[in-house]
């Protein structure tokens, strides 16, 4: 659709649009989560928003993961630097998470996409 001068709507819209198939690459390993929370607005996801979570890819330095935090779902951009781990929040009110061997800790997949529901 134009985001300028409107067009005429019969030539613009497309009669069968699936979402599962622009947004799911494994949908054996994907799964979805709602955000809660404002720990990630810099990075565009919002407090509301619904995330396409892929658990088949490999969680690198930089991605945005959901992880298991004792117990507690986050999500949280990756920070990998030699044998440390982090999850760094894309807002400055959040301090990064240092990971430790004494915590319960798993990375549950990596966000593919991020669904702005308004």
């Amino acid at each position: 659709v134009q985001a300028g001068q409107p067009v005429g709507v019969e030539s613009e819209v497309e009669k069968e649009t699936d979402l599962n198939d622009l947004l799911i690459k494994n949908p054996a390993e994907t799964f979805f989560v709602k955000v809660s929370g404002s720990s990630m607005i810099k990075a565009g996801i919002q407090d509301g928003d619904m995330l396409v979570v892929d658990r088949s890819l490999e969680p690198v330095h930089g991605k945005i993961v959901i992880a298991s935090l004792n117990g507690e779902l986050t999500v949280k951009r990756l920070h990998v630097e030699k044998k440390r781990l982090r999850l760094i929040a894309e807002n400055e009110a959040f301090a990064p998470i240092e990971i430790s061997g004494e915590m319960n800790f798993q990375i549950l997949g990596i966000v593919t996409s991020v669904i702005h529901l308004v």
